[in-house]
């Protein structure tokens, strides 16, 4: 399939596809006498893995890592758990930073609530802030 049919059956653009295909992520197309890309079918099932990937919070990097795996023949399960357990706890990590962010802003709409702007000093933009 020509890269704008593949490209309108994956929500892609082309110049993502090319920039996959540059990268390794997308098998390089075979081409046309006329020089344009013919990409295997296969070639949906590579994006929609790249889309998953991404989803989960992979990095384009990593999942040429579990796609080199993959084409040397090996398995790559144990390296995508690996990749999850990272991401898992790299998540943990953001979601405490949020509710540590949270609890401040919070306390600051709190403290604004209550606020008199007689109380106010010219020279601080905002007290509450």
């Amino acid at each position: 399939m020509r890269i704008g049919e593949l490209a309108a059956a994956t929500g892609t653009s082309t110049k993502a596809l090319r920039f996959y295909e540059d990268s390794g992520l997308l098998p390089p197309a075979n081409r046309t006498g006329s020089g344009y890309r013919d990409y295997e079918d296969d070639a949906i099932d590579r994006l929609n893995f790249v889309r998953r990937g991404r989803a989960a919070g992979l990095t384009l990097k990593q999942i040429r890592e579990v796609i080199d795996i993959r084409e040397s023949g090996t398995a790559p399960c144990g390296h995508v758990q690996d990749l999850l357990n990272t991401r898992i706890a790299d998540l943990d990590r953001q979601i405490s930073d949020l509710r540590t962010l949270r609890d401040t802003v919070v306390h600051l709409r709190d403290g604004a609530a209550n606020a008199n702007p007689a109380d106010c000093r010219a020279e601080d933009v905002c007290r509450y802030l």
